[in-house]
């Protein structure tokens, strides 16, 4: 609790209402599937079981980063009395670009993906498509935020996203909706008015200045995405992996989802601690104090782990019960076994996150993309081994996170280059913004 003490004293004046956001876009989450889990029957919750996951996978995977960019390249440019507007205007045409890539992806290849993965439904490919929409807005003007330090507007950003989702998937709900393509829709409509409410807030912030280099917008992007996208997939891939290779499982791909959730609560969380930990991170670490910094990293590992291991006795203990109760998922489908599993990867997948932000600190971005290429790995060597479909994406999901933290943690252990205070490219000793910025942990939007 003292180390949670004391990183909450030192947040800038609004940073909680990012966690109390995040509280909000967690519960959203649950409720938008439990109410669409009691409303659609399983063939259809399937779909909207297997939509949800690409989002929050793929979606965060490619936008996330560039929202890190935005907050990494305003902050920088904040300390300079540099305007943000150029930077907002940029980032927007490089999501745009992005999203207009994948959504040309979606078209050309709409029959075999409909097929594969909606059984048909080409419609939730459109909803999709909206999805990632409702994505590029919300990066673009959060990262703008977060690198203005706009906590209080960032957390509000959070907050009526996840509002509305409720709003929207309620009336669903009481209206007795059966569509799926509704309840995929809510994805769309929620971040979009969410961004459409903060956005007068935000173009009066973006002042003019100099134009931002297309190099200096894209320049670590590459990396940042791959990492991300990798992260994502050990995360999210149990629920489309059974999809894939057992595409008539939908008891299982509706129960599998629903466990995901209750087992991650730990992950919403996190998402809120995440602002602390950082800038106690990158301070401590800039003053060339290198046991403060190692004896910090410990303490977050401690802090992780102890509410993972408290989240995960409660999914353990409860979560057959409550997947069935919150969600509406078949009973006899999933045990208490499959429930401490999908908790030990979560345990494992924080520690990772916490490791992460110790290398990203130090700038050992490289690392960290080979930590999530080797869990990657792992999680798909183990989802191929032979034998039963559910115990293999569950010990992949575990076994993928652990991969993770110990080549991060094996990272973190080499001894700093011309020491601790010496990071940057100029030999100043500033960090690399990205590591001072805001975020949600990824998952938990």
């Amino acid at each position: 609790m003292r180390i949670l003490t004391r990183a909450v004293g030192s947040l800038p004046p609004g940073t909680l209402l990012v966690g109390a956001g995040t509280a909000v876009v967690g519960a959203a989450s649950y409720i938008h599937l439990a109410v669409a889990g009691h409303t659609l029957d399983a063939d259809d919750m399937s779909g909207v079981s297997v939509l949800w996951t690409i989002i929050f996978s793929v979606g965060l995977g490619l936008f996330f980063p560039v929202e890190q960019e935005i907050a990494r390249i305003v902050a920088a440019r904040s300390v300079e009395g540099e305007g943000a507007g150029p930077v907002l205007r940029r980032g927007t045409v490089l999501a745009c670009g992005m999203l207009a890539v994948v959504v040309a992806v979606i078209a050309a290849a709409s029959g075999p993906l409909a097929d594969k993965l909606f059984d048909g439904d080409k419609t939730l490919l459109t909803a999709l498509a909206g999805a990632l929409a409702g994505l590029v807005a919300v990066s673009v003007t959060r990262g703008t935020l977060a690198g203005l330090k706009m906590f209080k507007a960032y957390g509000a950003s959070l907050a009526l996203d996840g509002g509305l989702r409720i709003v929207f998937a309620v009336g669903l709900g009481v209206t007795g909706t059966r569509s799926p393509l509704m309840f995929s829709l809510v994805l769309t409509v929620a971040p979009l008015l969410a961004t459409l409410i903060i956005a007068v807030p935000v173009l009066r912030a973006a002042r003019p200045g100099r134009q931002v280099a297309w190099r200096e917008l894209c320049g670590g992007l590459s990396l940042l995405v791959v990492s991300t996208l990798l992260a994502q997939m050990v995360v999210n891939m149990a629920v489309i992996n059974v999809k894939l290779l057992e595409p008539e499982a939908t008891a299982l791909i509706n129960a599998l989802l629903s466990a995901l959730i209750l087992a991650r609560v730990p992950l919403f969380v996190f998402g809120a601690l995440q602002a602390s930990l950082l800038p106690g991170l990158a301070s401590i670490y800039a003053s060339g104090d290198l046991a403060g910094f190692r004896n910090l990293m410990k303490r977050g590992a401690l802090l992780v782990t102890a509410l993972g291991v408290a989240g995960g006795l409660v999914a353990t203990a409860l979560g057959p019960w409550l997947v069935t109760i919150l969600f509406d998922a078949p009973k006899n489908v999933l045990d208490y076994a499959d429930f401490f599993w999908f908790s030990a990867g979560t345990i494992c997948y924080m520690l990772a996150m916490v490791l992460g932000q110790g290398l990203m600190t130090m700038a050992r971005h490289r690392f960290q993309l080979v930590a999530w290429i080797v869990g990657t790995a792992v999680l798909l060597g183990v989802t191929f081994l032979p034998g039963d479909i559910k115990l293999r994406v569950e010990i992949a999901y575990a076994a993928g996170s652990f991969a993770v933290a110990l080549v991060m943690a094996l990272a973190l252990r080499l001894p700093a280059r011309g020491g601790a205070g010496s990071r940057s490219a100029d030999g100043s000793g500033v960090l690399p913004p990205t590591s001072l910025s805001v975020s949600s942990a990824p998952g938990s939007r």
